[in-house]
């Protein structure tokens, strides 16, 4: 993806550059939900030499690096690299991006990206890479969002339309032909395409458990970045963070913490 689009308007790659630590509190915290399943699928544990793509601000491979896996992972952004540094100092993290990887072929024991798909060009090529990566035998494990999202992905959504807020057009923050299969017989089809053998995908199911105050000032944050529409002036944050708000209330938990239900798909295959 460019820096900036034709218009001047920052893309989603510069913006989560520039708001790092906003992205792993809220997007990247709800993203942490799949990790340990993702590290299952892909067999992760002592001495496995396993790649993180997009590791974003490193919370897989600190989970990888607690099992005793020997981990290189990579992100595009500086700025996500120099907090998964952070997060994850046994791990050998660097600047670099899919669809092509700077690793010879085979020279992993496994290959994982958690919600990478979508973000980092054309789905058939970026499993493809993650395949050459591994050696024979070697396991690459994917997760990505469904088609059909759970009620707790649904509440910024159902905000925006009932502010009447016009959202950005996800085609604008994401490369070409970056679209992957939303459903789990899509996505082990996909995978078998690209040469994996064994290919599976199931559902996996998890709530968020977060301090509501916290939950919506993230939302606001996010909203002020322009990530997500145009122009978004304050009295219409205000607006969408009122429904927003509303909705998640039903989520509130006798702890006082909202759970809000998540769900995303888990592919696996080897080599």
């Amino acid at each position: 993806m460019t820096v900036t689009e034709r218009t001047g308007r920052p893309t989603a790659d510069r913006l989560w550059e520039e708001h790092a630590a906003l992205y792993a509190r809220t997007l990247g915290a709800v993203c942490a939900g799949t990790v340990e399943h993702l590290l299952d699928a892909a067999q992760v544990g002592p001495c496995i030499r396993v790649l993180d793509v997009g590791t974003g601000p490193g919370t897989v491979a600190a989970a990888a690096v607690a099992r005793g896996a020997a981990v290189t992972a990579l992100d595009p952004s500086a700025t996500m690299v120099a907090l998964a540094r952070a997060a994850a100092p046994r791990a050998r993290v660097l600047v670099g991006a899919l669809p092509r990887l700077p690793f010879r072929d085979a020279c992993f024991d496994a290959a994982v990206g958690n919600f990478v798909l979508g973000h980092a060009g054309p789905a058939h090529a970026v499993v493809a890479e993650l395949r050459r990566v591994v050696r024979p035998g070697g396991r690459v494990a994917l997760t990505c969002w469904p088609d059909v999202p759970a009620a707790g992905q649904l509440l910024l959504g159902r905000a925006l339309r009932a502010a009447r807020v016009e959202r950005i057009p996800t085609a604008r923050l994401r490369p070409a032909d970056a679209g992957h299969p939303g459903d789990a017989p899509g996505m082990a089809a996909l995978l078998r395409a690209a040469g994996l053998r064994g290919a599976s995908c199931t559902t996996v199911a998890w709530e968020h458990c977060v301090d509501p105050r916290a939950w919506s000032s993230g939302v606001a944050r996010v909203l002020e970045t322009g990530l997500l529409i145009p122009a978004p002036e304050p009295d219409v944050i205000a607006a969408v963070l009122r429904h927003h708000d509303a909705s998640a209330a039903a989520f509130t938990a006798a702890d006082g913490h909202l759970h809000l239900p998540h769900r995303a798909l888990s592919a696996r295959g080897r080599r």
